[in-house]
């Protein structure tokens, strides 16, 4: 199957960031990691509000219609930290080892990787993966992603063709 561009979108979440108080690192990080697979479509940071998360994700999803929305930030144990919640309340369904893969080869790293509430699930086509904060571990917990995520996007996206390697 030939590969296609797929339409990406990048939502950072920071309560800091939001407010011009911290300046985003790990968004424009991960427009430059998902070059090679897709398009940025839809760039934005805001405020940790499981409310206002919800709203984007079903929004970029509904109405954009992107094939892949990566979050960044709010997955750790702080009352604020909602990435998860929010994203638990508008997938279809789970894809827990994507997630647990990131875990591992982080528990690889530092131990705090076990602190890590990431979830990546499906919304009709959609695949929602949340990432870390910080700009060291996005780049970590992508790169375990992408040797997967292209063949992920195509089955979401209609490829019928076996999974199975030769």
């Amino acid at each position: 199957m030939e590969t296609k561009p797929y339409q990406v979108g990048i939502l950072t979440l920071s309560d800091k960031g939001a407010c011009g108080e911290r300046e985003d690192e790990s968004g424009p990080l991960l427009k430059e990691m998902v070059s090679g697979i897709g398009k940025v479509l839809r760039y934005q940071i805001i405020a940790d509000d499981q409310d206002k998360i919800m709203m984007m994700l079903s929004s970029w999803v509904d109405d954009l219609g992107l094939d892949l929305i990566l979050t960044t930030g709010g997955t750790g144990l702080s009352p604020r930290d909602v990435t998860p919640q929010a994203t638990l309340a508008v997938i279809d369904y789970q894809v827990p080892g994507m997630a647990e893969a990131m875990r591992a080869a982080s528990m690889k790293i530092t131990d705090r990787a076990m602190l890590s509430r990431a979830i990546v699930g499906v919304r009709h086509q959609t695949l929602i993966v949340n990432l870390p904060g910080s700009p060291r571990s996005v780049k970590e917990n992508f790169e375990v992603l992408l040797p997967v995520l292209q063949h992920a996007l195509d089955k979401l996206t209609g490829d019928t063709t076996d999974c199975a390697l030769s």
